[in-house]
């Protein structure tokens, strides 16, 4: 993946790099600058939130992707959004593209949702906000935010219900919205989406939602940072360049991946073309999570094979897809010791094939309810897929939550806390 360089530096101080030769000193450049990116959103968008949720729980992440919703560089926020935003992103792609495959999105426009199992969100108070990046009229990048919102309706305060038996329970679903439209934020039309839930009986819209329109803001504000940030880096290194690198970073990913896959396959003495290995662990009420990892060690790849997990449940610890890939590739990038540097992309998926059991806990109907499934569910799927790789011990699966409010406001909180066995 080595060769010369190949630079020129113009009298204006824009750099010109041959995008055709991976140099390992601008590999490393580039993945600095990219996380950058994604640093300063998080930066931004703590600073202009209001909830005590953003801005203090620091329940957000922010990440840029390329033009297809890959995940190409992310923040060091929390793992659980990461995975799962890049299947909000690729949802968006597939909802806005029109019959004649062009994508009814305009330079001006930016995209919210939330739903978990059909548009990649985690449970609903995780809401993602998406702005695509133009360059000559064609989106070319993607940035991201995806920040807790302290209350969007539902059955309880605090959007969380611990007795929530559907998703209609747990507050406004949006599939697909254009939160700002060729530039004006759509303050109505979200509003009337965050308080449809009030139109059911015993359900009730968000409780407040002054805070849910200043924070959704504050995406838009943090997203338009790192597009302001992705046009300079353009500016600097030319777009052909800059989206080389943003491949070749996924390539590395993809690469060290399949490396640790032969290199741990070879330590357990498992067959080369389909040994396994397993592991299982079990939710309070004793549904099982199970998992079957098959390495091929020749091609470096691995299937995960969640066959045997449990039904989904009459209650809310189902988890939807997206959250269990998060799980994946978090686990696959803290597995891989030898690259410090390079953040969590789309190349760590690249060699992996997730298979999911339709109607289980881990791949539910569209009108479950998981609003537990993100916080305790995921802890678990992560601790099942660090067993079977033999590397972390684990403790009590489960983020500890805490909710509480009226019918005027709702606060959520993540307590955590816990130690290896």
């Amino acid at each position: 993946m080595t060769g010369n360089l190949e630079i020129t530096v113009h009298a204006s101080g824009n750099k010109t790099v041959s995008p055709s030769i991976v140099d390992p000193i601008y590999l490393s450049i580039f993945s600095h600058r990219f996380m950058g990116i994604a640093e300063q959103m998080g930066r931004t968008l703590q600073r202009t939130s209001i909830s005590v949720n953003i801005k203090e729980r620091l329940d957000f992440s922010c990440a840029l992707f390329d033009c297809y919703g890959g995940l190409v560089a992310n923040a060091p926020h929390l793992p659980v959004h990461l995975g799962a935003m890049s299947e909000a992103v690729r949802y968006q792609v597939k909802h806005w593209r029109t019959p004649s495959g062009e994508l009814d999105i305009t330079d001006g426009d930016v995209l919210v949702s939330n739903h978990p199992q059909l548009a990649g969100g985690s449970h609903l108070p995780d809401i993602t906000v998406i702005t695509p990046i133009f360059q000559e009229g064609k989106i070319v990048f993607f940035v991201a935010s995806r920040g807790h919102h302290s209350d969007i309706g539902g059955i309880a305060p605090g959007s969380m219900p611990p007795m929530s038996k559907t998703l209609v329970q747990e507050g406004a679903a949006i599939v697909a919205f254009k939160l700002v439209e060729h530039g004006e934020f759509q303050e109505e039309g979200i509003s009337k989406l965050l308080l449809a839930p009030g139109d059911l009986a015993d359900n009730y819209g968000t409780r407040n939602l002054s805070d849910n329109i200043s924070d959704l803001r504050a995406q838009v504000a943090a997203n338009n940072r790192g597009k302001l940030l992705v046009d300079e880096l353009v500016g600097e290194y030319s777009l052909a360049v800059v989206q080389a690198y943003m491949l070749f970073i996924q390539e590395a990913a993809e690469a060290a991946v399949r490396r640790m896959l032969c290199a741990f396959s070879k330590e357990r003495g498992l067959d080369a073309l389909s040994g396994s290995v397993g592991a299982v662990d079990h939710l309070d009420d004793g549904t099982p999570i199970c998992l079957k990892i098959s390495i091929n060690r020749e091609e470096g790849s691995a299937v995960f094979d969640f066959a045997g997990t449990g039904p989904e449940m009459f209650g809310n610890l189902n988890a939807p897809p997206a959250v269990t890939t998060s799980a994946v590739i978090y686990c696959l990038r803290c597995l891989l010791a030898d690259i410090v540097d390079l953040p969590l992309n789309q190349g760590c998926l690249t060699p992996i094939r997730i298979l999911l059991p339709k109607n289980s806990i881990l791949n539910p109907s569209p009108t479950a309810a998981v609003v537990g499934g993100n916080v305790l569910t995921s802890q678990r799927v992560t601790d099942v897929i660090f067993r079977a790789f033999n590397a972390v011990a684990a403790s009590q699966g489960c983020m500890n939550n805490l909710t509480f409010g009226d019918a005027t406001m709702g606060y959520y909180e993540t307590i955590a806390g816990g130690s290896g066995e």
